[in-house]
């Protein structure tokens, strides 16, 4: 089954710099999200969100806070014509030993235990970090890095193979995908 795994803050949603999404209110699709979406729907038998969050850990945040968050935020894709089939988070602090954080594969390990036709080889990961890139490689996944978080592209130029599009929106990539042949 071809999968689209997709990062949320930064590609999805506004990433708020040393700060974290806690509320609705706090959230903010960045330009043309929902378009790509409702495209990208046509091209990719399930979609999945995997996003580290780690203000749970922090306890700035709650796993109810950030549930009415994705509740809120599927609701808005869904309206616009999009589908999200899954959201899978880790609450962990990056300081914890054997974290589910990415680029640990422990989200889209649960993601093809509770869907077992998922294939990582048929998958593709779009994210805006490092972590995003490593964890869609280990995995044998495409990988699709969203140009919006000026620190990790630096981090990634040691890192060139992690990376195998660019883009500067998930907009752009969804278009991309609608070109191509085979699609």
């Amino acid at each position: 089954m071809k999968t689209l795994f997709l990062d949320r803050d930064g590609v999805i949603n506004d990433r708020l710099p040393g700060a974290y999404v806690r509320s609705w209110e706090e959230f903010a699709f960045l330009p043309g999200v929902l378009s790509a979406i409702a495209l990208l729907r046509q091209y990719y038998d399930r979609i999945v969100i995997v996003t580290n969050q780690q203000g749970i850990g922090k306890k700035l945040m709650t796993e109810d806070d950030l549930h009415r968050v994705h509740q809120a935020m599927l609701a808005a894709i869904e309206k616009a014509g999009g589908r999200i089939d899954a959201v899978y988070f880790c609450p962990d602090l990056r300081s914890k030993p054997q974290n589910c954080r990415k680029p640990a594969p422990a989200m889209a390990l649960q993601a093809q235990n509770d869907a077992p036709e998922i294939d990582f080889t048929r998958s593709t990961m779009v994210g805006d970090s490092a972590s995003d890139m490593a964890f869609g490689r280990q995995l044998g996944m495409a990988t699709v890095l969203i140009e919006t978080n000026g620190d990790e592209i630096i981090k990634l130029a040691k890192h060139p193979e992690w990376v195998d599009q660019r883009y500067p929106s998930l907009w752009a990539f969804a278009k991309n995908v609608e070109r191509r042949p085979g699609h």
